[in-house]
Parts: C-alpha cells; sequence; structure tokens
C-alpha cells in the first residue's frame, strides 16, 4: 500500500523537509538528568529496579524519543542464572501508552514486537560488552520509548551506548546504528514512521574503530543488487552520529570533571586555603 504523503518529490526534498541523505535532528541528554518519565510500570517490574540507575541516557532522533537506564555490573539476583565467567545480560524494553504508533494501543511485557527489539538490542551488544570482567553478575537495561516516529531500533541502541558509557561498563567499543531505505532508486537515511511503512529500509549498526557490524536488522524485502549501496550509505552514516554522541559523551565528561575540581577547591578552601577565584573559575567551566 502506496503512502498519501509524497515520500521524495521532485526537487529532491522528502515529506518533513529533508534531503535524502540528511539525518534528523538528535538530542542527547546523559547522566542525572535523564530521568525516567515512565508511571505505567506495574509494582514487580519497579521492585525488580529499586535502586537508582548506574547510568542513563535520553536519545531523541527527530520525533522520536528513547530514554535507557542501565542497573549494575551487580550480583546475579538468581543465582542459578548466574554464569561463572561472564556477565548475563537483561533488555527489557517498555513501551509507554502515550508514545503513539501505528497501532495506539498499549502493548505489554509480553507483547511480541517489544521482546523482538529485545532480543535484538541484547544481541547487538553481547558481543560488545567485556562481559568477561564481570563474571557471575548481571548487567539490567532498561529501555523505555516515550515517542516513536520511526526508527525506534536504531535511536535505543544508540541510546543504550551511551548510557552503557555513562554507568562506566567497559566496552570494545561504541555501537552506533542508523536505519536507511531506498525509494525508487534514492537511498534515504534517517526514516521516520511514515517512510519506513512505503519503502523497504534496513538497520545497520556498527562499531566505528573496527567497523564490524553487530546488527543488520531488516523487516522487509530488498533486492540484492541494491542492498550493498544502502548498506554501505548506512554504515557511512553512521560516522555523523558517532560524532554527535562523542560530543556528547565529552560535555559529559567536562561537565564531571569541572563538578570534582570544583569539590576540591571548595574542600581546600574550607582548610584555610584562600581558592575562591579559581574556583569560581571552575565554575565558570562547568556552566
Amino acid at each position: 500500500m502506496s503512502s498519501r504523503i509524497e515520500i521524495l518529490n521532485a526537487g529532491g526534498y522528502r515529506s518533513d523537509g529533508r534531503t535524502q541523505y540528511e539525518l534528523r535532528s538528535m538530542t542527547i541528554i546523559l547522566g542525572d538528568s535523564a530521568k525516567s518519565l515512565s508511571e505505567n510500570l506495574d509494582d514487580s517490574f519497579s521492585n525488580l529496579y529499586p535502586n537508582a540507575a548506574d547510568g542513563s541516557a535520553i536519545v531523541m532522533h527527530g520525533l522520536t524519543e528513547v530514554s535507557v537506564r542501565v542497573f549494575g555490573p551487580r550480583e546475579a539476583q538468581i543465582r542459578r542464572e548466574a554464569i561463572h565467567d561472564r556477565a548475563k545480560i537483561n533488555v527489557q524494553v517498555v513501551m509507554l501508552p502515550f508514545s503513539g504508533g501505528t497501532a495506539n494501543r498499549r502493548r505489554g511485557r509480553g507483547d511480541k514486537r517489544l521482546l523482538e527489539l529485545a532480543a535484538a538490542i541484547e544481541s547487538t551488544f553481547e558481543s560488545v560488552i567485556q562481559t568477561g570482567l564481570y563474571p557471575r553478575s548481571q548487567i539490567d537495561i532498561v529501555v523505555e520509548i516515550h515517542q516513536q516516529d520511526g526508527g525506534v531500533l536504531h535511536t535505543a541502541i544508540n541510546g543504550v551506548t551511551l548510557a552503557l558509557t555513562d554507568a562506566g561498563v567497559a566496552m570494545y567499543d561504541q555501537v552506533v546504528a542508523v536505519s536507511a531505505g531506498l525509494h525508487s532508486t534514492a537511498v534515504l537515511l534517517d526514516l521516520s514512521h511514515y517512510e519506513e511503512n512505503d519503502m523497504p529500509f534496513l538497520t545497520v549498526a556498527v562499531m566505528p574503530r573496527s567497523k564490524k557490524v553487530t546488527l543488520l536488522n531488516m523487516e522487509s524485502r530488498l533486492h540484492v543488487t541494491r542492498f550493498e549501496h544502502v548498506f554501505k550509505v548506512g554504515c557511512e552514516a553512521a560516522e555523523i552520529i558517532r560524532t554527535e554522541m562523542g560530543n556528547a559523551i565529552m560535555a559529559r565528561t567536562h561537565v564531571l570533571a569541572s563538578s570534582a575540581m570544583t569539590g576540591e577547591l571548595g574542600q581546600t578552601q574550607r582548610g584555610g586555603g584562600n581558592l575562591i577565584d579559581e574556583s569560581g573559575m571552575a565554575y565558570e567551566m562547568e556552566e
């Protein structure tokens, strides 16, 4: 079924005003500011994660918004499920009732679509996280979909990468994901909801430094003669997203370093030193 909205007009612009290779605006919030907005979790689920998250992130690709919380590495809660030589990764995906979507209905924890997303995320990061450093432990990843307008999977993967980094979990490399589709003969990047429904597309997740592909997900048919070009363009676009994610991590690092510096200077000042000016400089750096 074709979409009523013109995907790509004669001038080379898409329905939202982007060109074919243009990505949607990306917003990243890391750390303490990335608090969960979920209010629909049942008591049994909330009891599994009573403590504050060790790492958190909110990622927005256009109108698609996903928050991620990471708990651990910590001791396995169920001992019989502990793995003696590595950590166990648990992924839970929750779709909030106001998130919208095609069905526009509430999806429970056992929903097939949510289980597929959780399995894809788990398989993506099993080979990326250095689980051997955390034997007999578990790492819990909670993904909450606040709003969806296409690209939910790659937004979630980018959010998990950032939340794991914020939690200090050791990884071989970052994972960067993006979606790419084929409209007639034109490759489009970072697809919206309407574009995903109108064309064959794939989601690719790569490790930028090693150039290894950790995920290639296709839910529609794409001709083999076109696949290589779509895949290559997607991998090139991942480098752009990697830069944005790196800038967010760097900014978060500077804030933490400035906060630590301010605390140390404050302690020295209370001990009799006169470091008011230097403390002020550190505060200005933080802003």
